[in-house]
């Protein structure tokens, strides 16, 4: 039994290692200018010419970008499950996300309107302080109502409140570049260059370890907080982290980014199925690994389904996701009444 397990665990990895290197040459290569596999890897150590341009200044940075906060979005809904107990909690559900958009839009109105430069470190910074302003007022929630349910629309409701402040900022705005917040505000890994994909490597790489620290920890915290306790877990500095670490993420994934709906709630359930286990010693590198596939799936749609429009990402990853949450709820009905 244990040694079909292994197995499974092996497949599974492989098959989404195999699923990232596949999509990664086909964004790469997929486009207005198609880019053959051999001219990708000629062209890729020339660094000349048109076709290079376009490999190394637009596709490449995007791609990246794409499966880095991909699996860094999917690790971000696999903790908030963990932290609340709950498998359809996730940043844009719980208006982690709106609250680190909303403060990113009013610091970008703020500085472009007075004509001064935003770094990619400032970006995360203020997206950082809107994400724990949200998550705050999700744990006040959390303190005063007892259904999970009641958890989750109030988080729906903070991220209504936190996206109609930024909608209204972003549509009286009267710089150009202000008012192109827009596209931002709906989600895109459009415009990515070679600096935002080190900044958010960075900021990802360090996030990743510390969670990995965390996963005996975590497998305690599963079982129970007695349980935990009883093993020698501090409940509370593994709460305090878990809130600290997933808003990192989350803020990363704004400022670059921007929302991405429903990553974080479908990846981490549909990495459980094929699995088969919660452990989060496996399952911290696979929902990386399956959000990065699920993000550059979907980048490659958004870019090509209605080509020459391309569609916020967002758009395209409720199309995939909605389904598994409405799955995931139906299923878990069942499971109470049975």
């Amino acid at each position: 039994m244990q040694q079909r397990r292994k197995i499974r665990y092996l497949i599974a990895f492989v098959l989404l290692i195999a699923g990232i290197f596949v999509l990664l040459f086909c964004n790469i290569g997929i486009g207005t200018v198609k880019i053959p596999l051999a001219e990708i890897l000629t062209t890729g150590r020339a660094q000349e010419g048109m076709n290079a341009k376009i490999l190394w200044e637009i596709r490449f940075p995007r791609t990246l970008a794409a499966a880095i906060l991909g699996g860094a979005l999917a690790l971000t809904g696999y903790l908030l499950q963990t932290f609340f107990h709950n498998p359809i909690a996730g940043p844009f559900v719980l208006g982690i996300s709106s609250g680190a958009k909303m403060v990113v839009a009013l610091v970008m109105v703020f500085l472009l309107g007075n004509t001064i430069r935003v770094s990619s470190g400032l970006l995360i910074l203020a997206a950082f302080l809107g994400a724990m302003l949200s998550m705050g007022f999700v744990l006040l929630m959390a303190r005063k109502v007892d259904s999970m349910s009641m958890l989750v629309v109030s988080g729906v409701m903070i991220g209504y409140i936190c996206s109609a402040i930024t909608e209204l900022v972003v549509t009286f705005a009267e710089d150009a570049d202000i008012v192109n917040l827009h596209n931002w505000s709906r989600g895109s890994f459009s415009g990515m260059t070679w600096d935002n994909v080190k900044v958010m490597s960075i900021v990802v790489a360090v996030t990743f370890l510390m969670v990995i620290l965390l996963a005996k920890p975590l497998e305690a915290y599963q079982l129970g907080e007695t349980y935990a306790q009883n093993l020698g877990v501090n409940i509370k500095t593994l709460r305090i982290l878990l809130v600290v670490l997933s808003s990192v993420l989350s803020a990363c994934i704004v400022a670059f980014a921007g929302p991405i709906s429903f990553v974080g709630i479908a990846v981490p359930q549909l990495i459980r199925k094929l699995f088969g286990t919660t452990k989060p010693l496996l399952m911290i590198p696979a929902c990386f690994l399956g959000g990065s596939v699920f993000c550059l799936f979907c980048d490659l749609l958004a870019r090509k389904w209605m080509a020459p429009t391309e569609l916020s990402i967002s758009t395209v990853t409720a199309i995939f996701g909605a389904p598994v949450v409405l799955w995931i709820m139906i299923s878990r009905n069942r499971q109470e009444r049975g």
